[in-house]
């Protein structure tokens, strides 16, 4: 064999071993995209529809009808107006809901044999919670994940201020309807009603009420309104208020207390009684 052929027989396995290598290198670019278009699909599945709120504009298109194709704006009331069928309320729906409520409501109706709905998402403002009232920064915030509870706005509120009630009202769409509940903040952490923790959907608003406050003058060292704490008794609400002056006594103390019927009810309490909002604790002088 001479120098030439040894060249030749040497040289073809690696010009052939690089063929090969650029000829499977498109074959692993295609395989690390299918894996990632594998991987964000499976992430897709993972993650919960949106569910449609107040302020949301959406672009409804029905396959084949093109004259039915309308972009619109979900009302506060969580409703569109859609022709042919009217209004449709679509507030706290996913999007996949809300297609086949637009789809039984033309097919029901006797307009479209059997249509196929589409909703695109063209501008997100539903997804804003409205955090209102004693807080330290009330106004609007983004619902930026699905799994938002009461504590976490309430949270990125900067909690409730020092006059701020322990009950937080929550009110806004559920499957639809109307919502409202009120929630014991405190509860939520103190005893086992974790459940009151709930999840917010976009378009609910919170407000945080002043707390309830009891009054007190006459005898007493500091007379004035004072916020209620959990249980308080007259003894306590008392101690808030300095106690007695001197000439104070505690037997013949009055409470004035407002009934349902806007009566007001002339009470002598005992000291381990339960003061209740708006309270009004006269303290007498002694007469000794």
């Amino acid at each position: 064999m001479n120098t030439m052929d040894i060249s030749y027989s040497t040289g073809l396995p690696t010009r052939i071993s690089n063929m090969t290598k650029h000829l499977f290198r498109p074959f692993q670019f295609l395989l690390a995209a299918l894996t990632m278009l594998c991987c964000f699909a499976a992430q897709a599945q993972t993650q919960p529809d949106y569910p449609l709120g107040a302020g949301d504009s959406i672009r409804i298109q029905v396959f084949q009808n093109p004259d039915l194709t309308v972009e619109t704006r979900v009302s506060e009331n969580g409703a569109i107006t859609y022709p042919l069928i009217g209004t449709v309320a679509l507030g706290g729906l996913s999007i996949a809901t809300a297609e086949k409520k637009i789809a039984d409501a033309l097919q029901n109706g006797g307009f479209i044999k059997k249509p196929q709905v589409n909703i695109v998402l063209v501008q997100i403002r539903g997804n804003q919670i409205a955090v209102l009232g004693q807080v330290a920064r009330p106004g609007r915030f983004p619902l930026e994940t699905t799994n938002t509870r009461l504590s976490d706005m309430l949270a990125m509120a900067g909690g409730a201020t020092p006059i701020g009630d322990d009950v937080a009202i929550v009110s806004g769409t559920r499957n639809g309807q109307p919502f409202r509940k009120q929630i014991n903040i405190a509860s939520i952490f103190l005893t086992d009603k974790e459940q009151d923790n709930i999840v917010l959907q976009g378009g609910d608003s919170i407000y945080v009420d002043k707390a309830p406050v009891f009054y007190i003058y006459g005898e007493a060292q500091r007379p004035g309104a004072y916020r209620i704490e959990r249980n308080m008794t007259v003894m306590q609400a008392l101690a808030l208020g300095g106690g007695l002056t001197p000439r104070g006594t505690d037997r013949r103390m009055r409470i004035d207390r407002s009934a349902p019927d806007g009566s007001v009810q002339h009470i002598e309490p005992k000291l381990t009684d339960t003061i209740q909002p708006n309270d009004v604790i006269y303290v007498k002088e002694s007469l000794f």
